[in-house]
């Protein structure tokens, strides 16, 4: 088996950080960071430095960049076979930063997926069917999230999606029905259940949100809030908690996202149960928001603690 399909985009993140408080009308000296970025690519490189098996499924463009983002990648042991290139098949992400290592302000450009929606037309049996389980950046195309879903669902795979600018989820709120776990933030989850969340503490989402995951339809459902922590429910399972933010020093808020998700999927790939997949998936993002780099840095004992923790839990509970 392949470990996990992690299906999505590549961008190239052009980052500024500001040396003084950061004047939004003004002229900032700071410092210009040219990073490979997208949040799949980064969960790639996630999954590659906690040296969990994967396959990165994506587009790159036919330069210099592009083959520098597919070397990285398999040096940190990912998978690119199944990285296809094309024309225009990068994005790139403008990002300006304030003093505290908050967004200031970004500008996107959005890459073209022809060459990526050709390869899973082509070749999508051969990648779905060789791997245990699949993380896909929903808000590509449409065409393109529909075939994945049916592709998971004929073989029998479990999926994790990640969101963007939920312009797919708000058009095919369906699509959730058929994910094993939906993980978004505070903001996103706000957009699709069309309501502000900027006043809810942990305890105000814990009474929200089984209600409205329940009506939705959707299995699970984790929703990151920042500094007030995380947030999850299982309609299954009926598993209802809150894990709050670990306490660090934030040089740079992107990247911890992609983190967290990165962090609780490879707990579930590891047969770890939903509140500990949260936990993990905390941890890791409280690392990456400390590094100017989009993901987290070589981790391989990362899962040690977690996995003696529900050990410890499985032999307490059988004596």
């Amino acid at each position: 088996m392949a470990g996990t399909a992690i299906i999505g985009t590549v961008f190239v993140d052009i980052k500024g950080y500001p040396e003084d408080v950061y004047q939004p009308t003004g002229r900032n000296i700071g410092i210009v960071k040219l990073i490979p970025g997208g949040v799949s690519r980064n969960v790639a490189e996630n999954f590659g430095n906690l040296h969990m098996p994967a396959q990165f499924v994506s587009s790159i463009d036919r330069t210099a960049v592009g083959q520098d983002v597919r070397r990285q990648l398999s040096e940190s042991g990912i998978d690119t076979r199944f990285i296809t290139e094309g024309e225009n098949a990068m994005g790139l992400w403008l990002a300006v930063f304030d003093e505290k290592g908050d967004l200031a302000g970004s500008i996107s450009h959005q890459p073209d997926f022809s060459a990526l929606e050709k390869l899973i037309r082509e070749q999508g049996d051969a990648i779905i069917s060789a791997c245990d389980n699949i993380i896909l950046e929903i808000d590509m195309n449409e065409s393109i999230a529909e075939m994945v879903l049916d592709l998971a669902e004929r073989y029998d795979r479990k999926v994790y999606v990640i969101v963007g600018n939920m312009g797919i989820i708000l058009k095919r709120p369906d699509f959730l029905r058929r994910v094993a776990c939906f993980i978004c933030n505070d903001i996103e989850a706000g957009r699709l259940f069309h309501r502000s969340f900027d006043s809810f503490d942990a305890a105000d989402m814990m009474r929200f949100l089984p209600g409205a995951v329940d009506a939705a339809g959707i299995p699970a459902m984790i929703v990151t809030m920042g500094a007030r922590g995380a947030v999850y429910y299982g309609s299954r399972t009926r598993e209802i908690g809150a894990c709050p933010a670990l306490p660090c020093r934030l040089i740079d808020s992107t990247g911890a996202g992609d983190a967290f998700l990165s962090g609780a999927v490879m707990a579930f790939t590891r047969g770890l149960s939903l509140p500990t997949a949260v936990r993990a998936g905390t941890k890791l993002a409280s690392i990456v928001i400390q590094r100017i780099e989009n993901a987290c840095p070589p981790l391989p004992d990362f899962f040690e603690e977690f996995e003696t923790e529900a050990q410890s839990v499985v032999y307490h509970a059988a004596n």
